[in-house]
């Protein structure tokens, strides 16, 4: 479900229609996320560390206004629930997209998530077969502990969704540290969101 944002009375009106046809709309920062708690709790649990942080994840970006805004036919919408897609890699080596559905609870979310990668990698085509802007897009990189990341992007599409990229995790100074890249939509957010969903996925990584 969504709700179309009253743009007139928004706050950020004026961003919205500075940045909304900029050839390249989004911006993009990463940041290093510390994952020790996250990663021991998984050890000790037995859960998937990749699905661990792909829930958080998604359990910070819907408690955040900014990452449900989409734009859609020059109209801004808020949705109710946000889900993912993420690159899944395939044994021959090229990958697809998986759709996940977000659930609050963990172990839901693990159990439908383990089934639909599995699907993934046995599917011929890259996509999930839905489509839609109730979505992240996820990537992964555990090969690279990166400082940047680009993405490929049709400009001439209209699509507002934004994505975050996982890097490899690390040892530093006694801490296991994971890149994360976020690049948003200027025309729906600014740094200060993006700030927050650091903080918060931070935050339930130390839980």
């Amino acid at each position: 479900m969504k709700k179309q944002l009253n743009i007139s009375n928004w706050n950020r009106k004026e961003h919205y229609y500075f940045f909304k046809d900029f050839e390249e709309p989004f911006f993009g920062v990463t940041v290093n996320v510390d994952c020790t708690k996250a990663y021991k709790l998984c050890k000790e649990q037995g859960y998937s560390f990749f699905l661990y942080y792909m829930h958080k994840s998604l359990v910070a970006v819907n408690r955040i206004d900014a990452f449900r805004y989409r734009i859609e036919d020059d109209m801004v919408y808020i949705y109710d629930v946000i889900h993912g897609t993420t690159t899944v890699l395939k044994p021959d080596n090229t990958f697809g997209f998986a759709y996940l559905e977000y659930e609050e609870e963990y172990r839901l979310f693990e159990k439908n998530a383990r089934d639909k990668i599995e699907i993934t990698k046995k599917r011929r085509e890259i996509g999930s077969g839905i489509n839609g802007e109730e979505v992240i897009h996820y990537s992964t990189l555990p090969w690279l502990h990166f400082t940047s990341v680009t993405h490929a992007r049709m400009f001439s599409g209209k699509n507002s969704c934004p994505k975050i990229t996982f890097g490899k995790m690390i040892e530093l100074r006694n801490q296991k540290v994971m890149p994360v890249s976020i690049v948003a939509h200027h025309a729906l957010m600014d740094g200060v969101c993006v700030g927050e969903y650091v903080e918060l996925f931070q935050e339930l990584l130390n839980v």
